[in-house]
């Protein structure tokens, strides 16, 4: 199942209001490659009828079922990078770029 964590969350509730796109869904899309490593997509879109529907931290997401297998698993978050540098980022744990957190 994909997540979207609270601060992934916020933020995202913020861009809508910024952009004016409120009420409408969060769509996903992802694209493997032969490495193994990932590219990933967002943007607020209106779902259509062979969407994948579901929510996550009251955020309606929307992927196209072709994208559900290669996010399966994967949390949304936004992060603080460097001072004053903060994106969001993909914690996908079939992405060969994913390093999991030290213990």
């Amino acid at each position: 199942m994909f997540k979207v964590t609270p601060a992934a969350a916020e933020q995202i509730r913020n861009a809508a209001k910024q952009g004016g796109t409120e009420g409408m869904a969060l769509r996903l899309a992802a694209q493997k490659h032969a490495d193994g490593t990932y590219d990933y997509r967002m943007g607020f879109d209106e779902a259509s009828e062979d969407d994948i529907r579901f929510t996550s931290e009251d955020i309606e997401i929307v992927m196209a079922p072709e994208y559900v297998p290669l996010l399966d698993n994967t949390t949304l978050d936004f992060v603080q990078l460097d001072e004053g540098d903060s994106q969001f980022v993909f914690i996908n744990p079939d992405d060969a770029n994913y390093s999991p957190p030290a213990n």
